[in-house]
C-alpha cells in the first residue's frame, strides 16, 4: 500500500508557473504507474498526465498542448508536474494517483484504474 502526499499549489497569474510535487511513502515506488488528475467545480475529474516505472513513457491530457511536463525521481519517491503557461482554465484541484503496476510498462489514462489517491493540491490562476 502506498500513500501520497501532494504539495506546491498555490495562487498564480494567469502565464505563470508552479511545479506540483506528490510524496509516496511506502515501499517499491518503482512499481507504480503514477498519474495527476484534476477536478474542477462542478466538473468531472479529468485526466492530466501520467508517467510509467522507468519514466520512459508520459501521457498528457489534450488540453495540456505541451505546458505541463510530468517526471517522477525513484530515489526519492516523488513525482512532479511542472505546470507553464497557466490559464485561468487551469484552476482545479490536483490529484495525485498511484497504481502497482507490477512488470508492466506503459502508463494508464483512466481514473479508474488508479487504486491510490492523494488528498489533492489547490491550483488557482488568476487572469
Amino acid at each position: 500500500q502506498v500513500q501520497l502526499v501532494e504539495s506546491g499549489g498555490g495562487l498564480v497569474q494567469a502565464g505563470g508557473s508552479l511545479r506540483l510535487s506528490c510524496a509516496a511513502s511506502g515501499r517499491s515506488f518503482t512499481t507504480y504507474i503514477m498519474g495527476w488528475f484534476r477536478q474542477a467545480p462542478g466538473l468531472e475529474r479529468e485526466f492530466v498526465a501520467a508517467i510509467s516505472r522507468d519514466s520512459d513513457t508520459t501521457n498528457y491530457g489534450d488540453f495540456v498542448k505541451g505546458r505541463f511536463t510530468i517526471s517522477r525521481d525513484n530515489a526519492k519517491n516523488t513525482v512532479y508536474l511542472q505546470m507553464n503557461n497557466l490559464k485561468p482554465e487551469d484552476t482545479a484541484v490536483y490529484y495525485c494517483a498511484a497504481v502497482n503496476a507490477g512488470h508492466l510498462l506503459g502508463v494508464f489514462t483512466s481514473q479508474w484504474r488508479y487504486d491510490y489517491w492523494g488528498q489533492g493540491t489547490q491550483v488557482t490562476v488568476s487572469s
